[in-house]
């Protein structure tokens, strides 16, 4: 969870912001403060607090304009509509759209040679890879098996793995980004989680790690151990 997403469920919470919200959102087109004060029955002086907090929260963009197109002389009027911004909140968290991003490119790239289990686990290997790259790109020297072990609980932290040092040279993952669908085609999620973070330690240049498949009730799949255990 990004305290992006925390704030606009904040935002939310009370029930005129979000009527107003849901207002602006069904309008498909730019709303002046009188009128979203008028789809909730309050003060014009009211809706601008609560359209403004909307806004510090990122659910929607402010700017000056004209109404429906029609030039009137004066000042133009504030004009307040919806930003493009996703907020996801999930506790714990999930992160099913990485795994909607991996077997997309698994299906668009699917070779004459593989089938669709293999091309995934392909997919996986190189997001992977591409996340501890350019992870990699920002730390100097070499990654013995703590530091590279450190650097891999930052990165699975951020990506909702909620990673434990058990020991010096053992990482447990406590929580799996792909649950409930992980129970749903274990052998394939399983193989694409253990594949991702198997690709994601290539990416790190971590030679000194290893993903290993260690499952677990309630966990995720897979535990980072140095090489030599």
């Amino acid at each position: 969870m990004t305290e992006s997403a925390i704030s606009a469920v904040a935002a939310l919470d009370d029930a005129l912001r979000r009527e107003m919200y849901l207002f602006i959102r069904q309008a498909h087109q730019p709303v002046t403060r009188d009128q979203a004060a008028a789809s909730v029955g309050i003060s014009r002086k009211l809706a601008a607090f609560h359209l403004d907090k909307l806004v510090d929260a990122g659910l929607l963009r402010a700017h000056y304009g004209q109404v429906g197109g029609i030039r009137k002389v004066g000042r133009k009027p504030k004009l307040y509509e919806p930003t493009d911004t996703d907020f996801h909140v999930t506790i714990p968290e999930r992160r099913h759209a990485m795994l909607a991003d991996i077997l997309i490119d698994a299906v668009l790239t699917e070779g004459k040679d593989e089938n669709a289990h293999q091309a995934a686990i392909r997919a996986a290997t190189t997001h992977g890879e591409e996340l501890g790259t350019a992870e990699r790109d920002q730390v100097k020297g070499r990654l013995g098996a703590e530091r590279a072990l450190t650097l891999c609980e930052g990165v699975l932290v951020r990506n909702g793995f909620e990673p434990t040092r058990e020991s010096p040279t053992c990482v447990r993952l406590r929580n799996c980004p792909f649950h409930p669908l992980a129970a749903r085609a274990t052998d394939l999620v399983c193989g694409m989680n253990h594949a991702f973070l198997t690709g994601m330690l290539t990416g790190l240049d971590a030679a000194s790690i290893r993903a290993i498949l260690t499952p677990r009730p309630g966990e995720c799949c897979v535990e980072l151990r140095s090489a030599g255990d």
